[in-house]
């Protein structure tokens, strides 16, 4: 998502947060009204620091947004981000749990979500599981780190979610970067 720079007034401000935060949101739940509700929401409980730290303003909206996401997802299907138990599933295809280990950069994922192929990569997401596609875009997008994802999940996502861990956010957020890689590729070889 587009970093904010400097200084803004605070409509400037206000209305890039809400464009960012409308998007994410439509990643996490889809493009409907209750995208726009999440929206207001997190623009009413995020603290908003003053217009001169907009990256602070920016990561505290995300946060917002994610809090308000995950306890939608959860009230629509309690057990859609429950806590992993044991393994985290198969074997990830990469060592790394970050966005430049699939060889692509932010301002690339970007790109791809907002680009000419956007419907591919918005379908590719609805295809990832309701904890993958939530996991991917709080770290991929949103930039949050994996403590904080693992905090949202455990503390907003319900009695299913409490036991989210660090080790886990991390395990779920590769398999989804496989996925990723696995995607770019098919999409290479078929132009």
């Amino acid at each position: 998502m587009p970093k904010m720079e400097g200084t803004q007034s605070g409509s400037e401000l206000l209305q890039q947060v809400a464009g960012e935060l409308y998007s994410i949101g439509s990643m996490l739940v889809g493009q409907s009204e209750a995208t726009v509700l999440l929206v207001e929401r997190a623009i009413e409980t995020a603290e908003m620091p003053s217009c001169e730290d907009t990256a602070q303003a920016l990561h505290s909206a995300r946060v917002a947004m994610a809090a308000s996401a995950i306890e939608l997802l959860s009230e629509r299907n309690a057990e859609a981000l429950a806590a992993p138990v044991g393994e985290f599933g198969p074997p990830n295809c990469i060592g790394e749990d970050d966005l430049d280990a699939v060889g692509v950069s932010a301002e690339e994922l970007e790109r791809l979500l907002s680009g000419p192929g956007r419907g591919r990569m918005r379908a590719w997401l609805e295809g990832l599981t309701v904890a993958e596609r939530t996991i991917f875009v709080m770290r991929a997008v949103c930039g949050l780190t994996t403590p904080e994802v693992a905090g949202l999940l455990a503390l907003h996502g319900g009695k299913a979610a409490q036991g989210w861990m660090t080790d886990a956010v991390r395990g779920v957020f590769r398999r989804a970067l496989c996925a990723l890689a696995a995607q770019l590729l098919q999409e290479s070889a078929s132009h």
